[in-house]
């Protein structure tokens, strides 16, 4: 009975804690997620639960055989991903190394560089959009410089870059805050004793620094990696994925063809492959990472 009654108790506790989250957490992601995929394979409009109509692989083989906006979408997205993981994580990197210095400044610059991922994906957006199309404007013309006359939202080529400027200069503040965290806790005696043996900032930096920090360095790559795949916000305010589709990314692309088109069905086909794709490219990323990893 004892033992009976200390399992009884457990598992009493263990619903009082975790049951309440476990609900919602159901409610909220699992139950939605199955329904999608269940959706994924219908033909529905998104309105009229009646008019799911069950259409097996058909979403599928559209989407793989006649979707070209699709995989061009997805094209942009890998691009966009690839570049702006690469110059979020550098830029991030680069400002914590200076703001782990002995600056006067390093507080107050530290809250400036971090400021732009506090304030929202649309309204970031729209602040840029003017810039973009205002600001810029204006100094082209009073200083001449063609770098600021461009139309930056109005091709396909400067789209791209303004977006892959804007989503930089939202996230590097708060990559820079991991890297400032990991780089505080490097041993201060191996920095020194690679300094006797020979090695000089760079190569302290690259052989003692970046091994040491690597838990940091995976930490942000996955976070980088999933905003970028996941960048919807910025494209819905800046571009629209304009100039006709050429900068569209594939979460507006699912949102146009849920929401726009009103093929909910085939929308929610497309957020299933979505969600492998980036499943799959982040925990590689992870795993890859995570080999090199060292403990101090």
């Amino acid at each position: 009975m004892t033992k009976r009654g200390g399992k009884s108790g457990e598992w009493l506790q263990q619903f009082v804690f975790v049951g309440p989250g476990l609900i919602v957490f159901s409610i909220i992601v699992l139950v939605p997620f199955l329904l999608g995929f269940y959706y994924s394979f219908t033909e529905w409009n998104g309105l009229d639960l009646n008019k799911a109509q069950w259409t097996g692989m058909d979403n599928l083989n559209r989407i793989f055989m006649r979707d070209d906006k699709f995989w061009a979408a997805f094209g942009f997205t890998l691009r966009f991903t690839a570049v702006t993981v690469l110059a979020s994580n550098l830029l991030a990197f680069l400002l914590a190394l200076m703001l782990t210095r002995a600056l006067k400044t390093r507080n107050l610059l530290r809250t400036v560089f971090f400021v732009p991922n506090v304030i929202g994906g649309i309204l970031l957006g729209y602040i840029w959009q003017f810039i973009f199309t205002k600001g810029f404007k204006t100094i082209g013309e009073m200083t001449g410089w063609s770098f600021f006359e461009q139309p930056w939202l109005g091709t396909a080529g400067t789209g791209f870059w303004g977006l892959v400027i804007v989503f930089v200069w939202q996230s590097a503040g708060y990559m820079m805050v991991i890297y400032i965290a990991a780089l505080t806790g490097v041993p201060k005696d191996m920095l020194e004793a690679a300094t006797i043996d020979g090695a000089g900032y760079w190569q302290s930096i690259r052989k003692v620094t970046l091994p040491l920090i690597m838990p940091a360095v995976t930490v942000c790559l996955f976070l980088t990696i999933s905003n970028a795949f996941k960048m919807f916000d910025l494209n819905l305010s800046l571009t629209k994925g304009g100039p006709g589709t050429s900068t569209q990314s594939l979460a507006y692309n699912i949102y146009a063809e849920a929401l726009v088109n009103n093929r909910y069905g085939l929308g929610t086909a497309k957020a299933m492959l979505f969600f492998l794709a980036v499943s799959l490219i982040a925990v590689t990323q992870v795993w890859l990472t995570k080999r090199k990893e060292v403990e101090a």
